[in-house]
């Protein structure tokens, strides 16, 4: 039973690295909660839910295959690149002007999906990190990969969540010098990710 509850604190402490580590997904659960309201920045804050289903499968395949890997993760990092771009450029454009909720179409969920599944982050994670601890895990028991995709996923959903609840309540600065200083500043960093992106492409492709 105790090898058991290893894998649940593993999943709870990988979860809350994963979850509260600065990255785009994070910048991302901000800029929205900013832009728009706290049930936006908890949209992308969901957003692995979504699509690491298939990349747990991928990463779990890959692992066992190892076929053209640095390749496929150049090409992903690359356009995971081009996605934090736009964002980032979308972000500057903000002018503080007041937003209609009620008929904007914010469409965060789909932007945290697309940011996340390009993102090389949560691939090199199952790859390195989690597939080969839940393959451990299925072979003690279902119980142990259970527990294990539990406490990762509810500190990972949880903790980005909860910053998506602390920083709902900077909403005053929305119209305010302060709030596109915050922008700007956010877009920095997503910019910033960007090129980190364009340089672990390279890595792959070996140009470092």
């Amino acid at each position: 039973m105790e090898i058991i509850f290893n894998f649940l604190f593993l999943g709870i402490f990988f979860g809350l690295i994963s979850g509260l580590s600065p990255g785009p997904l994070l910048t991302m659960v901000i800029v929205e909660t900013l832009r728009h309201s706290k049930k936006e920045g908890i949209k992308i804050a969901i957003a692995p839910l979504i699509t690491d289903i298939p990349i747990v499968g991928l990463t779990l395949f890959v692992l066992s295959k190892l076929l053209y890997f640095d390749h496929v993760m150049g090409y992903i990092s690359f356009s995971g690149a081009i996605f934090l771009g736009y964002l980032a450029y979308d972000s500057f454009k903000t002018k503080g002007t007041k937003i209609d909720l009620k008929t904007i179409e914010t469409q965060s969920l789909k932007k945290g999906v697309v940011a996340n599944f390009l993102s090389p982050h949560p691939y090199v994670f199952w790859l390195i990190i989690g597939a080969p601890i839940l393959l451990q895990a299925y072979s003690i028991n279902i119980l142990s990969a259970i527990l294990f995709v539990i406490g990762f996923y509810f500190c990972l959903i949880g903790s980005k969540i909860t910053i998506a609840l602390l920083t709902e309540k900077s909403k005053t600065v929305l119209n305010s010098k302060s709030y596109l200083y915050v922008m700007n500043i956010l877009a920095v960093l997503l910019l910033f990710y960007s090129i980190v992106l364009i340089k672990n492409g390279l890595d792959f492709f070996g140009f470092f």
